[in-house]
């Protein structure tokens, strides 16, 4: 009986999740918990990687004091794009940066200039967004290019964390995809495109697939014994879409956090003049597939609300504001979610209320009614993607498997449904560390392959059906959303 560690970091919190295979089921316990908030140093938000590793470690320590013994294997998954900078003798030359930082605002749209937005998606295949990898470091070889002459390694975050458990430096491939400096056709850095972005080839380590074991844990953590630290897939969202509790091909999903990111898996990417204007990725995905996907706005802005409601109610949760939002007014107004202005303003409900009344609508009046606005506009931004989706696979998904977080917020399962026309699935509320368990027990030999390791998630993990109701309103809704577009 076989219990991994899993450590999943998200944007804003991370943990130690234990996960125990027996009886062709997986049973899982949190450990530890701990925040990951940047710190903001001279006006630049870093991620604070040491803290991280010292939360690392103590929940190995908690592991072993709740399970009796070491854990069989060890995974990291983490958020994309952010990178740090190795020296030639493992010193940081540059911490990670927050994605939502603003030094980078204006760097892709000089690169753009320079190299055509055709040019970079037809050799990488991925979304364009100003926080990519690619514009980051460009934005470093124009500001401090000096930093890069220095470097010996880009480590995305997850990658990092696992070199300070085996010493070995590597990117694992469905984190390094998220960079935009990756060809999915080969599986490979995009070399040519590095070199016109005057970017050093040498500085980017050996790619390896989800399900490689890069070493074992340093023993001065491990404490004896070789424990297996396995690359699994060490972006959050390649965790939660293997965690998907599909069966079958027609399916899309949707990894529901504090980013939505929706779409289907692929044997391979598809990349197009009509999938480039529709600003679709094809990001890796465990098993040679590809994570044929859109970024879409999560719960972010709902989060962000929260902070500021939450100075006057300090007791308000996300349950009482579902509450209220199922209290209040149905289509009082409908956004964009998506739109630039809601990516991080310093005042979200104020950000919010400036989209209504730009749209010609009255400004949500209280938290229920803000929320519902909020939830309302998420779903039918679903909408909006599965009909792109659906048009540029030319295929049309019977359901719509919903996993994470997000999936607690039954309102917006139940919004998600009216709006796309399709049954959701939602569930398991875990799937990034489910995800991250399951590519190590398919490393270790307990799972076979992908499609048993997805039969063992349905057998151990409720799954709720919301089905479509009342479409009309939800039609007429997103009829009002198209037009003002």
């Amino acid at each position: 009986m076989a219990t991994y560690l899993a450590y999943d970091l998200g944007a804003e919190s991370g943990r130690g999740v234990a996960g125990t295979l027996t009886g062709g089921k997986l049973t899982i316990r949190e450990v530890h918990r701990f925040w990951n908030l940047p710190a903001v140093i001279q006006g630049t938000m870093y991620w604070d990687v040491y803290g991280l590793w010292r939360e690392l470690q103590t929940a190995f320590g908690k592991f072993k004091d709740a399970v009796g013994r070491p854990p069989a294997a060890v995974g990291i998954d983490t958020w994309g794009v952010d990178f740090g900078l190795l020296a030639a003798d493992g010193s940081l030359l540059a911490p990670p940066v927050c994605y939502r930082d603003h030094r980078n605002d204006a760097t892709m749209g000089e690169i753009l200039k320079e190299i055509p937005a055709e040019r970079i998606y037809d050799a990488t295949g991925i979304q364009f967004m100003q926080f990519n990898s690619i514009f980051q470091l460009a934005g470093i070889r124009r500001r401090t290019p000096r930093v890069l002459d220095a470097a010996d390694a880009v480590l995305f975050v997850g990658d990092l964390l696992a070199w300070c458990f085996t010493g070995r430096k590597a990117n694992e491939y469905t984190l390094a995809s998220t960079s935009q400096l990756i060809d999915p056709r080969t599986r490979a850095w995009a070399g040519d495109l590095l070199d016109e972005l005057g970017i050093p080839r040498h500085i980017f380590p050996e790619l390896v697939e989800a399900g490689t074991v890069l070493g074992n844990v340093v023993p001065e953590v491990a404490g004896g014994g070789a424990i297996p630290l396995v690359a699994v897939a060490h972006h959050d969202t390649g965790s939660a879409v293997a965690a998907v509790p599909a069966d079958g091909a027609d399916w899309a999903c949707i990894s529901c956090g504090t980013w939505s990111i929706m779409g289907v898996e692929l044997a391979q990417p598809m990349i197009n003049e009509a999938t480039r204007a529709a600003n679709f990725t094809n990001e890796g995905g465990v098993a040679g597939t590809t994570r044929f996907m859109k970024n879409l706005a999560g719960l972010w802005p709902l989060q962000q609300c929260r902070r500021t409601w939450i100075e006057r109610e300090p007791d308000l949760d996300y349950a009482a504001i579902a509450q209220r939002a199922a209290a209040a007014k149905p289509f009082q107004a409908v956004i964009d979610i998506d739109h630039p202005s809601l990516v991080n303003p310093a005042d979200m409900p104020a950000a919010v209320a400036d989209l209504c009344r730009k749209g010609g609508y009255a400004v949500p009046s209280d938290v229920g009614s803000m929320a519902r606005v909020i939830l309302e506009c998420l779903a039918l931004g679903y909408r909006r993607r599965l009909d792109e989706l659906e048009k540029l696979t030319g295929r049309t998904f019977d359901k719509v498997h919903i996993v994470g977080g997000g999936t607690q917020n039954r309102l917006l399962m139940q919004f998600a449904a009216d709006a796309m026309g399709r049954p959701v699935v939602a569930g398991p509320v875990e799937a990034t560390a489910i995800g991250n368990i399951m590519m190590q027990a398919i490393a270790t030999g307990e799972l076979a392959s992908l499609a048993d390791g997805r039969a063992m998630v349905r057998r151990s993990f409720p799954m709720e059906t919301f089905e479509p109701t009342n479409p009309a309103p939800w039609s007429e809704a997103y009829a009002r959303l198209r037009k003002s577009l």
